[in-house]
């Protein structure tokens, strides 16, 4: 088993928590973390029909199994358990009782916000990260590969051809997340949204042109927008407030959790495609901030990340906040490192003054450096070592 980083902020939280809920995409490792964290506790999981029913029809019978805690897994398929979880939690007084799991965001954390504010510290887990790959020893060959295949676990723990794999999760898993948030009636449409969508990862989020090339109504598309951030699927990046005195575009930009399943929307069929491909550069910017993400999740942070570009286009991909002082970073796929390169991240670091610190590039290449100040960073390197975040 490729051993999670979130692992260890999991363990110190149960510590000082009941209970610990962890979230994320289906399939991205949290049963499997789950029970490797409690593993002399029973498991139990309410995605099983007898299971679902047995707690639904008699919660108080059904959690008196578990006298000293348990995993209870997709708890968001019965959120009557949350009041009796209260009630069980509040007389018991011990710590670290109860991991539930649960892949549908909104559902879930609705459920818990009324029921276990307070008794439950929460743990968003994505796909592998690049540093868990990497201390494993299966990190992809190249950066085609990487793009290619994303971080979804099964991919990497049995034989299995990617889009293969991909396909089957679609269908298995999407489409009855689709069903259960929301009540899309037109499959057919939404499979065309979501290619649309990784059409334009790492580009500004246009609703009305979204909706508009989909032939659906602007309202839809932002409905099925937040379906897919309830699923993990997609996340929005928003805007810097700081205006430097400049009109700033205030638009979000849009994201996939995980770029295989990006490439695999596009219709990407083998890595060697990716080296021409019209969109490599924006899946080269979703995988990189995506993994930005996972280093700030996978320690139990919260990801102060944004983006920052003025009427006249001049951007910033990735502006880091840390106590009290923002790193610029710009993204370039390509191999070999120019001076336009850091045109933005040196116009952006004048504006902040004081503000700005390590500016910094993630590129494609295989060298690691520093260059008149400022960090260059092979995409091999992005990991929280790159911004400064200790270990959980």
């Amino acid at each position: 088993m490729i051993r999670r980083e979130a692992e260890q902020i999991i363990r110190s939280l149960l510590r000082g928590f009941p209970i610990v809920t962890v979230t994320g995409p289906r399939q991205s490792g949290k049963t499997t973390l789950a029970k490797a964290v409690f593993a002399d506790k029973p498991y139990a999981s309410l995605e099983d029909p007898d299971v679902r029913l047995f707690a639904r029809e008699d919660t108080r019978a059904f959690l008196e199994r578990f006298p000293d805690g348990a995993v209870l897994d997709e708890v968001q398929r019965c959120p009557e358990i949350f009041s009796y979880l209260q009630s069980i939690v509040d007389a018991d007084g011990r710590m670290g009782l109860y991991v539930l799991t649960g892949s549908q965001h909104f559902g879930l954390l609705s459920g818990i916000t009324q029921s276990l504010a307070g008794r439950t510290a929460f743990v968003e887990l994505l796909p592998f990260s690049l540093e868990e790959l990497s201390k494993a020893g299966k990190q992809p060959l190249n950066l085609e590969e990487m793009l290619f295949k994303g971080g979804y676990p099964p991919l990497y723990d049995r034989e299995v051809a990617v889009r293969a794999w991909f396909n089957a999760y679609v269908t298995a898993y999407l489409e009855r997340d689709v069903r259960q948030v929301s009540n899309v009636q037109d499959l057919e449409a939404f499979h065309r949204f979501v290619r649309l969508c990784a059409g334009r990862c790492g580009q500004l989020l246009n609703l009305s042109s979204l909706a508009d090339d989909c032939g659906i109504s602007r309202n839809t598309a932002k409905g099925w927008i937040s379906v897919l951030e309830t699923s993990y699927v997609l996340f929005q990046l928003r805007p810097h407030f700081a205006n430097f005195n400049k009109r700033l575009v205030k638009t979000p930009k849009l994201y996939f959790y995980d770029v295989g399943l990006a490439a695999w929307l596009l219709g990407i069929e083998a890595p060697h495609q990716l080296e021409t491909h019209p969109l490599r550069g924006n899946l080269f910017e979703t995988f990189v901030v995506a993994e930005l993400m996972k280093s700030f999740l996978n320690r139990g942070e919260r990801p102060q990340l944004s983006f920052w570009r003025d009427s006249n286009g001049v951007e910033v991909d990735v502006l880091i906040e840390r106590a009290g002082r923002i790193m610029p970073l710009e993204i370039k796929s390509g191999r070999t490192v120019t001076r336009e390169f850091f045109s933005s991240i040196d116009k952006w670091s004048a504006l902040a003054g004081h503000t700005a610190v390590d500016p910094t590039l993630v590129y494609g290449g295989a060298d690691s450096y520093r260059m008149k100040g400022r960090r260059v960073v092979s995409w091999r390197k992005i990991g929280p070592d790159l911004l400064g975040i200790p270990a959980p």
